[in-house]
């Protein structure tokens, strides 16, 4: 009997292109799991959508000197083209800023209030003079109190991983105007958390089939005891608080984003014009509810959406399961849009095929650890396993079959070796049936891999082009089993690889998409007719990736601190600077901004500098990297400026990976041209120059179209 399935995947902010950090997080995990569940004919509902609300979203704005729609607008768009590229499924992939959404967050919000599970509270918050309004947490910027560094958001410190409350902070300012804000009263609404520990005790005990990780977080937050949360914010952007004397505040995102699952599946209701129909997997009880996410993420979803499901209508279905994820990392450090480390994805599937993307990251998944992104594994498993494992058994297989008989040929007394052959093809299915139930897709990954290999031992081993010759009965014989193989591969693959399996599919001769999970096991149509096959995969080369790549990726662009500067005793027109870079050092460069700036106007500025680039001597002193300044058709030149982004911070654009080679020449710099726009930002083929999410701008007014060198 077919089941219910509903499938809430996290919600994108809308504020910058998605990196594969998000893919391997939980939309291909998703995926996966929606794309099987259709195939043994369970009934599934898999939603998203953009988050296009909360201070990320403003930041991004304002620093683009934009409007916080324009900036949704851009993203919603970009990432809705990227899944449908990648293969990703959602039956709807909406917003936050859909008027269907708004309604129901504040009918839930209302219904919550009117049961006093909402509650008014007076709080200190930080408060801005200058700017004359309180500052949510991401526009308060200081001193971290565990690293001492600077740059610590309000919410958090970038460079130690902390997480903040702004009152935390030392040297506390704020982000938009640099002043320092005042502590001030101000009336909040918060939701009564605390009043669900007993029942959500109660709701976990079963949850012993949860991940590890997921059941840690989860406790931990419990056996630190339940608070009431803030569940509105001092912001203009967001939904609207339905309440009388909070017109000028906005509800939370935290709140706003989960009620996402609800509203879109009325959503996808209204879209298929039966508006009720939703209550088919929320009404259900044995409807069975997954959340796909990755683990900064969880406890929003095992403590905080079963309160406000609990609080609101407790006939709603409560997560099933929460399968998270850990960490995709690149060299290491985590994925992260906020810091521009990452490999972007409308970067990356303008260079790959998206199901050699869907592999990589499948059998790198961070199911229960991080894992690591590295060109070198991702060239090896393409190599290796994709295109020399399973593509090429697939590929001989057809070929010589369609060469040498042109149809599939039938079977005739099956050997030993044959039903074993067939043996493996059903013990497969259930396994890889089995490791994708239980959401260990790598599991299942690796068993349809070990299948592909064991095809290519039983080709290899009868020695079809011998048997051609000898007993062409048996040949037939040989390649029928041969293409029986191919089929369960093309099956139990296609969750994966969904683009690649259909094209198999179609190689043995079938018309019809891929419909059901036991197509695996399916008697082939003799005599069907084949036709000469195509390359499923390519060969790569890890020369070619990085000598593909786009030339300002080869950049390493850091924040650096001038802390000294004295007069070049050899050039007039040469200042030589003590940088600080953070993490990387100190060390000394050599530049020409003596005819523009005095030593005491550029003495601690913060300055984007060119960290790779090979060493000169200049004058007689060694430069160990070249600062950045805009000049434009006047003249007039200006310091790149990144604010108070922190010393080592790296700099880089969306959409393009940062691969720095270990020295850049001159030349190669060159090749990455980049210049001011309309609206004062640096920026590189139209893109923004980023640190930390923050646009680097100039520190000087210059002209559009002024060069960066």
């Amino acid at each position: 009997m077919a089941e219910k399935i509903f499938i809430g995947v996290a919600w994108p902010y809308a504020n910058g292109s998605l990196h594969l950090g998000h893919i391997a997080g939980c939309y291909l995990p998703a995926d996966i799991f929606a794309r099987f569940n259709r195939l043994k004919g369970n009934d599934v509902l898999m939603v998203s959508g953009s988050d296009e609300h909360g201070t990320p979203i403003t930041i991004t704005a304002d620093k683009e000197k934009t409007t916080p729609q324009a900036v949704v607008d851009r993203y919603h768009k970009e990432q809705i083209e990227n899944m449908h590229q990648l293969g990703i499924s959602f039956d709807l992939f909406t917003r936050t800023t859909a008027a269907n959404h708004e309604t129901t967050v504040q009918e839930i919000f209302l219904d919550l209030y009117q049961k006093n599970l909402i509650h008014k509270k007076s709080i200190d918050a930080l408060y801005c003079p200058t700017c004359k309004r309180f500052l949510p947490d991401r526009y308060v910027e200081g001193t971290c109190p565990n690293c001492q560094k600077d740059g610590a958001r309000g919410d958090q410190c970038d460079n130690c991983g902390k997480l903040l409350e702004p009152f935390e902070l030392l040297n506390v300012r704020c982000k938009v105007c640099g002043g320092t804000p005042v502590r001030q009263k101000t009336e909040h609404l918060f939701f009564s958390l605390s009043t669900f520990e007993p029942k959500l005790i109660a709701w976990l005990k079963d949850k012993n089939y949860w991940k590890a990780n997921v059941l840690k977080f989860t406790n931990n937050w419990l056996q630190n005891g339940l608070h009431d949360r803030a569940i509105t914010r001092d912001i203009n952007w967001g939904i609207k608080v339905p309440v009388f004397g909070f017109e000028n505040k906005r509800i939370y995102v935290w709140f706003d984003a989960v009620i996402g699952y609800l509203s879109a599946s009325k959503e996808w209701a209204k879209k298929h014009k039966e508006p009720s129909k939703w209550k088919e997997w929320w009404q259900n009880p044995e409807a069975k509810h997954y959340y796909f996410l990755a683990k900064d993420n969880i406890p929003f979803h095992s403590i905080i959406w079963p309160s406000i499901l609990m609080g609101y209508d407790e006939s709603l279905n409560l997560p099933y399961n929460i399968p998270a994820n850990e960490y995709l990392t690149l060299k290491g450090e985590q994925f992260s849009k906020s810091r521009g480390v990452g490999i972007w994805v409308p970067e990356i599937l303008q260079r790959f095929d998206p199901d050699v993307i869907r592999y990589y990251l499948a059998i790198n998944m961070p199911e229960n650890k991080d894992a690591d992104w590295t060109w070198n594994d991702f060239v090896s498993k393409n190599n290796d396993e994709l295109l020399g494992t399973y593509g090429n058994f697939i590929h001989r297989v057809i070929t010589f079959t369609s060469k040498n008989f042109g149809v599939i040929p039938e079977a005739d007394t099956l050997s030993e070796i044959d039903t074993e052959a067939l043996q493996k093809i059903q013990e497969t299915h259930k396994e890889v049936e089995a490791a994708i139930e239980q959401c260990s897709f790598k599991k299942g990954l690796r068993t349809v891999m070990n299948l592909a290999q064991y095809g290519n031992v039983y080709f290899d081993h009868n020695q079809p082009w011998m048997l051609l010759k000898t007993d062409p009965q048996r040949c037939k014989t040989v390649l029928n089993i041969s293409l029986r193989l191919v089929q369960a591969l093309a099956v139990t693959m296609a969750p994966y690889l969904p683009f690649s399996s259909e094209h198999v599919w179609r190689m043995i001769g079938h018309t019809q998409p891929i419909q059901q999970w036991d197509d695996a096991l399916l008697e082939l149509h003799t005599g069907t007719p084949l036709e000469t096959p195509t390359p499923l995969f390519k060969k790569l080369e890890l020369t070619e990736i990085v000598t593909t790549t786009d030339p300002f990726s080869k950049l390493d662009l850091r924040v650096a601190k001038i802390l000294e500067v004295s007069d070049h005793p050899q050039a007039d027109k040469l200042y030589i600077m003590q940088v600080d870079l953070g993490p990387l050092g100190k060390r000394t460069i050599v530049a020409g901004m003596k005819p523009y700036y005095q030593i005491q106007e550029i003495t601690g500025k913060l300055i984007v500098i060119v960290t790779n680039l090979k060493p000169a001597v200049i004058r007689g002193v060694e430069s160990k990297g070249m600062l950045l300044a805009a000049t434009d058709a006047d003249h007039v030149v200006s310091l790149l400026n990144p604010t108070e982004s922190s010393p080592g911070s790296e700099v880089g654009v969306d959409g393009i990976a940062r691969e720095p080679v270990p020295l850049l020449e001159f030349e190669t710099f060159k090749q990455a041209p980049m210049m001011i726009d309309a609206k004062g930002n640096a920026v590189y083929n139209g893109k923004p120059l980023k640190t930390k999410g923050i646009i680097i701008t100039t520190d000087r007014i210059v002209k559009e179209g002024a060069k960066i060198s």
